[in-house]
């Protein structure tokens, strides 16, 4: 038979070559078990001597470790960081599913249209003198109670059916620089500079001493972050009591206060919120990512509550101790907006582009301010600029309504433009229709009959009263009396009108009642006129060589009842879209003045007609006890 090696020895047919091969392994092994042990203790000894003669400088290794791996901007590396990083892991991995139904088409990315951005009830600045919708604007200062409005997010309108006109621009283009298909250039998963910026800046607000009860603040915070926010507001007032001079406790106790305030809707728990938000700032040791974040929130909730000196006043600290941020001032600008202070905005907002002169919300700012103080072909350009930039803060549609209305007074046809690129945004429910207070679903249309109001027996009133209405009217016309102000919203081109009021934001003027009793007692009953709070009942008188511009009413929430009292034969018209229509002694003309519409006065005397707006007949009556004033 033939011979065969196994490891080295030789195996024959002979009893004796197998127990040779059993000897030579035994000896290996043990000789391999014992290099085992060897190299055991080697390993022990060079453990203790890295130990024991610092070798390796652990805390520096830990050191790098936590400023790679610090996700909870707390200074350090620990298990809620890797919680984080996790979180992070997953977010990744959510995206990069995502990024698989997105498909590329050249340089752009085209992904659907993002959702428009409705605005919101609460006005951005309401302390302009020119008030930009041709109504009156809630008073500055205000407060601003948590309400159970059912409109507050409600802005885009969802007409039953489109009106039958449709927008005068024939080829509406929207601007090249703010269509949506080519906002984004680069692809989604690539982050940008300013990303990885904000990641590496990320805020820590933990001091030396924080880091120490770290645990116990995290506790505290997880039941915030969970919804329980009666127990982490008791955990955080055990907190502040145990260890009164730590920021992050006394923090963390704002901020559930400020979650129960909005739970509860409760100004009282508010105020206790921006007390506590004060206290954080003027503890010691305090720092400056938590200084920042809680004036911050701070002046935000003062400007809730409508405590806009306050908020102003701590925007300014705040822009004392990091004047370097912009964004600061660009904030402390608004806060001076809504406190009809326009000089000391505009001052902000030059200083502001003085530094940063491509500062899309500054721009947006100033030339709205410039607008308000008539300079419109100046406004123009700050405006178009700083909606082109597409920053935050820009995309509001104000800004829109502002720079179309400033093109449309200089002849500039590229307004329509600008107003369909605010209706694409969602900020307009059309190019007609560009009021910015709105309850969506209302039926939209520019002229109504007295039979699609509801209101027909309110109509039929004032038409049979028309020469009672119309006299009295006169009587206060020819005293002199000072009653009839003049329009003082910047809507004129030329010429005079003047307006007298009996009723505004649904309560009854009583002074000016007096003049003319016999028509408030008529209207007294009508309360879908009356209790109109977004609304007017007024008389307007309107000299021959008045032109008012094209402008919209602030709101879809009412309809508008023009009964004429004094009409010259020819001369006066109203364009309502792209219908003009003319009024008529003792009839009632009714229309939604949240459309376009312009008025012409070109007789040789004067028009004298009675306005009386009227809840939109779709509001419920619980919308009609809760909306805000207007």
């Amino acid at each position: 038979m033939d011979e065969t090696s196994v490891d080295g020895a030789k195996m024959t047919d002979s009893p004796g070559g197998k127990t040779a091969i059993k000897s030579e392994k035994k000896t290996e092994g043990n000789s391999f078990f014992s290099w085992l042990l060897v190299l055991a203790f080697l390993g022990a000894w060079l453990s203790v001597g890295v130990m024991w003669f610092d070798l390796v400088d652990y805390n520096s290794v830990v050191g790098t470790l936590g400023g790679v791996y610090d996700a909870d901007g707390d200074g350090d590396f620990d298990v809620e960081d890797a919680k984080v990083l996790l979180e992070n892991a997953t977010v990744a991995a959510k995206e990069k599913t995502l990024r698989k139904n997105i498909t590329t088409e050249g340089d752009h990315i085209q992904a659907g249209p993002s959702k428009p951005t409705c605005l919101t009830e609460k006005p951005v600045m309401v302390a302009s003198p020119e008030n930009p919708l041709g109504e009156k604007d809630s008073l500055p200062g205000e407060n601003r109670e948590f309400t159970t409005e059912e409109s507050r997010t409600a802005n885009q309108i969802s007409p039953e059916s489109p009106p039958a006109t449709q927008p005068v621009p024939t080829s509406v283009s929207t601007p090249e620089s703010i269509t949506e298909t080519t906002e984004f250039t680069e692809e989604p998963s690539v982050e940008s500079k300013e990303e990885k910026e904000a990641k590496k800046k990320k805020p820590k607000l933990l001091n030396k001493f924080d880091k120490t009860i770290k645990s116990e603040i995290n506790a505290a915070e997880k039941l915030r972050k969970k919804g329980k926010i009666e127990e982490s507001l008791r955990a955080f007032e055990a907190l502040v009591q145990k260890f009164p001079q730590s920021p992050r406790c006394r923090y963390g106790k704002a901020q559930a206060e400020d979650d129960l305030a909005e739970k509860k809707r409760s100004n009282e728990m508010l105020l206790k919120a921006v007390n506590s938000y004060r206290e954080v700032a003027e503890l010691p040791d305090v720092p400056p990512d938590l200084v920042k974040a809680t004036l911050k929130r701070c002046a935000d909730r003062q400007q809730f509550l409508g405590r806009t000196k306050g908020s102003l006043a701590t925007l300014e600290k705040l822009v004392q101790i990091f004047p370097e941020d912009i964004s600061l001032k660009n904030d402390l600008g608004v806060a001076h907006l809504l406190l009809g202070d326009n000089k000391g905005a505009k001052r902000i907002y030059e200083e502001v582009l003085a530094r940063a002169p491509h500062d899309g919300f500054a721009k947006v700012h100033y030339g709205f301010i410039l607008k308000s103080e008539n300079m419109i072909a100046e406004s123009i350009p700050y405006l178009r600029e700083g909606l082109e930039t597409g920053e935050p803060g820009t995309d509001d549609g104000r800004f829109y309504f502002h720079l179309g209305d400033a093109l449309q007074r200089t002849g500039d046809k590229s307004a329509y433009d600008w107003y369909e690129a605010g209706h694409r945004r969602g900020h307009f429910a059309s190019v007609w229709q560009r009021s910015l207070y709105n309850v969506p679903g209302l039926r939209a249309r520019p002229w109504w009959t007295a039979e699609e109001t509801g209101y027909t027996a309110l109509v039929k009133m004032l038409e049979r009263n028309w020469l009672t209405i119309r006299d009295e009217a006169l009587s206060v016309l020819d005293s002199n009396s000072g009653q009839f102000l003049p329009e003082d919203e910047n809507l004129r081109e030329t010429g005079d009108w003047g307006q007298f009021t009996l009723w505004q934001q649904g309560r009854k003027v009583a002074a000016s009642c007096r003049y003319v009793p016999k028509t408030c007692g008529l209207l007294e009953r009508y309360t879908e006129a009356t209790s109109c709070k977004r609304g007017q009942i007024k008389f307007s008188v309107m000299q021959a060589g008045t032109h008012v511009w094209p402008h919209t009413g602030p709101t879809n929430c009412r309809l508008r009842m023009h009964l004429g009292l004094v009409i010259p034969s020819k001369g006066c018209r109203i364009r309502c879209t792209n219908q003009t229509r003319e009024w008529e002694e003792g009839k009632v003309l009714i229309f939604d003045d949240s459309f376009e519409h312009e008025v012409w006065q070109e007789a040789e005397s004067f028009r004298l007609i009675f306005i009386v707006d009227v809840w939109h007949p779709e509001l419920t009556q619980l919308q009609r006890q809760t909306l805000s004033p207007i």
